[in-house]
């Protein structure tokens, strides 16, 4: 028996906001009248890592184009008035620019100034604070041990992750896409092109173009159209306390690499392994309490006194989907299989930096080629080539 099947224009695979970006930019675009389908496998959306994310958004990159994705995120959680004129109401993500503070070991002092650098010849708000300076902002804080740090004074901070989500699919479905829900399970290939993605329970989606968006699963579904994507699922924990006093903080990212914000009326905190820790890909979304005990409470502790006595409230697990190749995000189009676009490898950057890569991968469907934000940077050709775009500032 033959299954059924529909065709789109372009089918996107995973609803998360991404995904929903992307549709919500094509929709949106008034050169654009083809069909839109987003295939997402979870509509609850209870394991996406948007949801269990630490909803963060800055500008201290140390590559440029990450740096401009931010930038256009910071004006639409600004204004979103002026992104989402369908919704009624005006669509609110509680952002609070509470900013971001890198600090950083004597060894780590010239990577901070070199990134600085960089990050002030786009206009970026940030300063650079001495350890007396530090101390005098933030009394706080243990600056024993730190050359110095950097300060985003306004674009950075936290938001509610699932109301930029939600905004996207609301006014994506406003604009006439279509959300399906199903696991694809495979991918009808033809002449160096994509023909259909198949559906676990035997639906056929043709397309003109695939965008794969799945997050943690973007390697294995590129593995379907015979393309190795260097793209990993690895679990992130989020540590959520409490504490007797309370510090004005901003998100701040310790020497250790350990990081913590004000998370009202507690405090969030995390650690991502650094190359040579154990870091094993895996879908598997179980908290390890020892991760807490051994790294994330010692360097808080350490880093701000008043946390050396606080109460664990709880915690959760998300997925980073890690570019293994150099923790930048690979955008854009397959240089063989050219009508499958990739949006994945974010490496924790995925939220801050879907608005970007959905304008962007939407012009490149319509119009041919990117109209705002190059980024072609962060091309698949640049895996092909052996010649990785290395992230500095990674969280």
């Amino acid at each position: 028996m033959r299954a059924s099947s529909q065709r789109a224009d372009v089918v996107i695979v995973g609803g998360g906001v991404v995904g929903s970006a992307v549709a919500y930019f094509l929709a949106r675009d008034p050169d654009f009248w083809g069909s839109v389908v987003v295939v997402e496998r979870d509509p609850t959306y209870a394991t996406a890592s948007t949801t269990l994310s630490a909803a963060s958004v800055r500008q201290q990159f140390s590559t440029p184009v990450n740096i401009q994705m931010s930038q256009f995120a910071i004006q639409i959680l600004k204004h979103p008035e002026m992104w989402f004129p369908l919704l009624d109401p005006v669509p609110e993500f509680d952002f609070v620019e509470g900013g971001y503070l890198f600090l950083a070991s004597p060894a780590g002092g010239p990577t901070l100034w070199a990134n600085h650098t960089i990050q002030r010849s786009l206009n970026v708000p940030v300063v650079i604070l001495s350890p007396d300076e530090l101390a005098y902002r933030f009394p706080w804080l243990n600056t024993s041990d730190i050359a110095g740090g950097s300060l985003g004074t306004s674009g950075e901070g936290w938001f509610d992750a699932s109301a930029l989500m939600v905004a996207f699919q609301q006014s994506a479905k406003a604009s006439g896409v279509t959300y399906v829900t199903g696991e694809v399970t495979g991918i009808l290939s033809f002449g160096g092109r994509v023909d259909a993605v198949m559906l676990a329970d035997g639906r056929l989606i043709e397309c003109g173009t695939l965008v794969n968006a799945a997050g943690a699963r973007a390697g294995a579904l590129a593995k379907f159209a015979g393309v190795d994507l260097p793209v990993v699922p690895r679990k992130r924990m989020v540590f959520s306390f409490s504490a007797k006093a309370e510090i004005d903080s901003p998100l701040v990212i310790d020497s250790s690499g350990v990081y913590f914000r004000p998370d009202a009326p507690n405090y969030i905190s995390g650690y991502s392994p650094k190359e040579g820790e154990p870091d094993p890909d895996t879908l598997d979304l179980t908290v390890d309490m020892a991760m807490w005990e051994d790294k994330v409470w010692p360097a808080i502790a350490h880093r701000v006194p008043d946390f050396e006595a606080v109460k664990m409230r709880r915690a959760w697990a998300g997925h980073y989907e890690v570019n293994t190749v150099d923790h930048n995000a690979i955008i854009g189009p397959h240089p063989e299989v050219t009508n499958l676009l990739f949006a994945n490898g974010y490496s924790g950057h995925g939220l801050q930096q879907a608005p970007a890569t959905g304008r962007g991968l939407a012009e490149l469907i319509i119009h041919g080629g990117y109209r705002t934000i190059d980024l072609s940077p962060l091309g698949y050709e640049r895996i092909a080539r052996a010649q990785p775009l290395r992230e500095l500032n990674v969280v």
